[in-house]
């Protein structure tokens, strides 16, 4: 059924196909369906874990970009999934990159994109979520932050700060986000020394909370192996509460995609099956590396049961879905469950 859905989304521009199909299931929620949604589409057993001191219903969540101003959170629990990571937010609203921005690589089971952090602002987000709170709730959500297009590097520190400030009371955990490309010069903040100063600020900042929540870094699938290392000494010394890995690539190797087409599409983050295997070799080597010291949420190229397996079985505590989730449809998460129950 979905596949037939998905040939005729796919006959529509990407971005117009994402909010078709969201509003939608928002629909189906609000006239009195969301019972029978999660009936059909929630995992039936409970898989709970304990990860970052929160308890999640299932290992299975949904990555940033996808619901970048948690407008969908109803529509998204409905669907099963564990956890949402909403975002990237930015201390002011932003329209993002020029249209078109978001491509299919259906050869591939791929999405490319370049939006840009297009979202509404921190404290738009903020009040969104206050309201969602209100809402009895096991959904655990994570708030995922990065700067604005023309904020400086060197006053990068001020967007996170500002960020992690306003949505403190109303996510679960916090990611910092330095590593995607589509913003200029943003990935530069990935040096050690950069990182240092960034994630160490927001460190003493959550001890002054009266409840702290976890802080993590996003990564790149790009960083050689010096890059990596370095991350993890810096996690380990500062004690970084866990990473994501990975974030989209710019490299564009070994697609079945025309490469004329990969030319006229340009820049931007490569995400989905052709990720996958980086993506494990990174979670696979940060969790030999630090003997699992550093819990891992896993991003890159999970599609089945057994891609969110694999990488578990590599070291992460976690998976996100997200172009696996346009291409597999809104059984993912029930499927995903079972094979890690199997």
């Amino acid at each position: 059924m979905y596949r037939i859905l998905r040939s005729l989304l796919f006959l529509t521009p990407p971005e117009w196909a994402h909010y078709f199909s969201m509003n939608c299931l928002r629909l189906f929620c609000r006239i009195g369906l969301k019972k029978l949604i999660q009936k059909i589409y929630a995992p039936k057993t409970n898989q709970s874990t304990k990860i970052f001191g929160l308890e999640f219903s299932n290992k299975v969540g949904l990555a940033a970009g996808f619901d970048k101003n948690a407008a969908y959170l109803n529509e998204l629990e409905a669907l099963g999934f564990g956890f949402v990571e909403i975002g990237t937010v930015t201390p002011l609203p932003q329209v993002g990159n020029e249209k078109p921005r978001l491509f299919r690589l259906p050869k591939d089971k791929a999405l490319i994109n370049r939006m840009g952090f297009n979202n509404d602002g921190a404290a738009v987000i903020a009040s969104r979520l206050k309201k969602w709170k209100k809402k009895s709730s096991s959904l655990i959500i994570g708030g995922n932050i990065g700067k604005n297009k023309i904020t400086p590097n060197e006053d990068a520190w001020k967007d996170y700060e500002i960020c992690f400030l306003t949505l403190h009371p109303y996510v679960d955990y916090f990611v910092v986000n330095v590593s995607s490309p589509n913003t200029p010069g943003l990935r530069a903040l990935q040096e050690k020394e950069s990182l240092r100063k960034i994630l160490t600020h927001l460190q003493s900042l959550n001890k002054t909370q009266t409840v702290q929540k976890p802080i993590l870094l996003k990564i790149a699938p790009d960083l050689n192996q010096e890059q990596i290392d370095d991350v993890i000494d810096l996690s380990l010394e500062i004690k970084l509460d866990g990473l994501v890995a990975t974030n989209t690539t710019i490299q564009r190797e070994n697609l079945n995609t025309a490469k004329n087409k990969i030319e006229y599409i340009g820049a931007g983050g490569l995400s989905g099956l052709s990720i996958k295997t980086k993506a494990t070799e990174i979670v696979n080597y940060i969790a030999e590396k630090t003997k699992r010291q550093i819990p891992i949420i896993a991003s890159g190229g999970v599609f089945t049961g057994a891609d969110a397996v694999e990488k578990l079985n590599a070291g992460a505590s976690l998976v996100q879905v997200w172009t696996g989730f346009i291409y597999e449809g809104p059984s993912i998460v029930k499927r995903i469950n079972q094979a890690i129950e199997a």
